[in-house]
């Protein structure tokens, strides 16, 4: 089976698969089904897992892997609280839920809207928290992560005011046919170049918005299924070299980014190639 290309991860120091395996698709699984997703994800070389306190059980399932398979990984984790207190409490809570004593990096979850941004930047907010984490050596390392299409924006912002080690935010190709999005993610990306930053995107197979109630996988947007189609968005993104692509929500479409991503020879299809998707599958944006 061929593994998947490995990056500096910003200026940690460690060298991530470029695909990161992202855990919110063990919220809502058996314990046996998470631990055969991570079977799957360490035999395709994937080195990095990406979860967060509000992915349902997924702390919890990676918890018996993780007692054991601790030194494999490069782990993070993510607190959505806004205030001192409540993310200190969150990050020891998934401490405990991952049975590890440490991270190797923690991620403020979706800073976008100015008002929560004010409270976790401000003094006895979230920023404290982890900060006083990676003094304590549970952390090393300290991001920010977002959605919707002020995150960019927002992030450039973030970097301005703190040494962050990382960011994430959506990217893909209807993303980048959005001009004001596209700008300003350019912008934030050539600001966390200068900087040694990290950068990992998200939303890469997604189709659009769910046109039915009735769903069939558990991402809250409708993915790509056809093989082809998911090795198009997949290389489209890992194409740029400067960034990282957190895996989809869904442990069963999961192997088709995996495959696609092992499959990635450094070139991306071309805009034709892309617009042709786009208009055959009615790809569109989940954010307003």
């Amino acid at each position: 089976m061929p593994t998947i290309l490995r990056r500096p991860f910003g200026r940690t120091g460690h060298d991530s698969s470029v695909t990161l395996f992202g855990a919110a698709a063990l919220g809502r699984v058996s314990q046996a089904d998470a631990d055969k997703t991570m079977e799957l994800i360490m035999q395709y070389g994937i080195n990095h897992i990406d979860t967060a306190a509000s992915y349902g059980e997924a702390e919890d399932q990676l918890g018996p892997w993780l007692a054991k398979q601790r030194k494999d990984f490069f782990l993070a984790t993510k607190t959505g609280e806004r205030t001192y207190q409540k993310a200190k409490e969150e990050i020891h809570r998934s401490l405990e839920r991952m049975q590890v004593d440490n991270f190797d990096l923690i991620q403020l979850h979706n800073l976008v809207h100015p008002d929560d941004w004010d409270i976790a930047m401000g003094p006895g907010g979230a920023l404290e928290a982890a900060i006083e984490a990676r003094e304590q050596g549970l952390v090393r390392f300290i991001g920010v992560t977002g959605h919707g299409l002020a995150v960019a924006a927002m992030h450039y912002r973030s970097l301005q005011t703190f040494a962050f080690d990382s960011i994430l935010l959506p990217w893909n190709y209807v993303m980048k046919r959005n001009e004001r999005y596209a700008a300003d993610f350019e912008r934030v990306v050539g600001l966390a170049k200068e900087k040694g930053v990290a950068v990992q995107t998200i939303k890469a197979i997604m189709r659009g918005p769910w046109g039915t109630t009735e769903r069939s996988r558990s991402t809250w947007y409708e993915p790509l299924e056809n093989q082809s189609d998911i090795e198009r968005a997949v290389h489209f993104v890992l194409a740029r070299g400067d960034v990282f692509l957190n895996t989809v929500g869904d442990i069963n479409v999961l192997p088709k980014v995996l495959e696609a991503a092992s499959r990635f020879a450094g070139y991306g299809p071309n805009d034709d190639e892309m617009s042709e998707m786009l208009g055959k599958r009615q790809m569109s944006s989940m954010f307003a």
